[in-house]
């Protein structure tokens, strides 16, 4: 079901999650948390897109 390539997608997510809550609330950064967090959903956008052209490699 999950292949190597979506766990490191998630640990890349996970990572940047910890790296933004650790900016937040120990740093007290907040803009640079904020531009942190904002990688989240790109990284997950791009894990999709690849995981799409995967399947769709496959089906031809």
């Amino acid at each position: 079901m999950f292949q190597k390539s979506d766990f490191f997608i998630i640990l890349a997510v996970a990572i940047s999650f910890v790296i933004s809550a650790y900016l937040w609330f120990v740093m007290h950064d907040r803009e640079q948390a904020i531009f942190t967090a904002i990688w989240i959903p790109s990284i997950f956008t791009f894990g999709i897109y690849f995981k799409l052209c995967a399947l769709m490699g496959r089906k031809k």
